[in-house]
């Protein structure tokens, strides 16, 4: 699993017990979560997709719905690898059938490449500005998603670029690598970003990962992934694709999102 991972900068972890039994705890939580209203601001792409940011309840340990503390090989891994870490409230993300429609104010060449490319990102490099300008606004330590839902292959799964992490951490080194380190937070590292993802494409296989409730998937934090279109004819029940998504910042801030492994 170490080798994989750091080869591939993903994995998907097997089901285990507790992992599901926290699946059962957190699924109730999540479907309120997704009828609050109080939280529809985040049903966009013309109803298909539910972002569902800091949506899940759950406390540092991950306890939601009077579940146990978050576990697991995956949640172990990862810190192990990069250290215990207490966690945010989780995103709640739900994809419905006809994903992906335009988000609201998303110009057509953003919603083009949402289609075209599954919307490929690199967590916590936000777009603002008319001409979407990007810098490290989240430095996230790890990604981790944990599947809510059963779902048939096809209904939205997660994608990824195989081996993409290398090459998007080693552009974002050479971007910054005359900037001063004070300034690493505010840098714009569009134009690095957008050559580092053409890179990809054109370089790293693109997987879909269609996973089951009971595993985990855990990402590189500069793992270049996105969500596919939910394919014709795939069915499924009322709760959709639904995934819960945490993605805790490190504790060194930019600096350590650059510079370490």
């Amino acid at each position: 699993m170490v080798r994989s991972f750091w080869a591939r900068g993903w994995e998907v972890f097997p089901a285990v017990p507790s992992v599901s039994d926290w699946v059962a705890h957190a699924l109730p939580a999540a479907r309120q979560a997704v009828r609050d209203p109080s939280l529809q601001h985040w049903l966009d792409c013309e109803g298909t997709w539910f972002i569902g940011v800091d949506a899940l309840p759950n406390d540092a340990a991950g306890r939601v719905g009077g579940s146990g503390p978050l576990g697991g090989a995956a949640l172990d891994f990862l810190q192990e690898q990069y250290g215990p870490t207490a966690l945010h409230r989780g995103q709640v993300s739900v994809v419905y059938p006809g994903y992906p429609r335009p988000r609201r104010g998303e110009s057509e060449a953003a919603a083009r490449y949402r289609a075209r490319r599954d919307g490929a990102h690199v967590d916590g490099l936000k777009p603002t500005g008319p001409d979407r300008r990007r810098q490290i606004d989240e430095p996230h330590a790890w990604v981790l998603g944990i599947p809510l839902t059963q779902v048939s292959d096809g209904a939205a799964p997660l994608v990824v670029w195989d081996g993409s992490h290398r090459i998007m951490q080693a552009a974002f080194r050479r971007a910054l690598s005359d900037v001063p380190r004070a300034r690493w937070a505010t840098a714009d590292i569009t134009e690095a970003y957008q050559a580092a993802r053409r890179a990809v494409f054109e370089t790293c296989p693109r997987i879909e990962i269609p996973a089951r409730p009971g595993e985990a998937i855990a990402l590189h934090r500069h793992c270049l992934h996105g969500v596919a279109p939910w394919s014709d004819g795939v069915q499924a029940g009322p709760d959709g694709r639904m995934v819960a998504y945490f993605r805790p910042e490190l504790t060194g801030g930019v600096a350590e999102w650059i510079e370490t492994p």
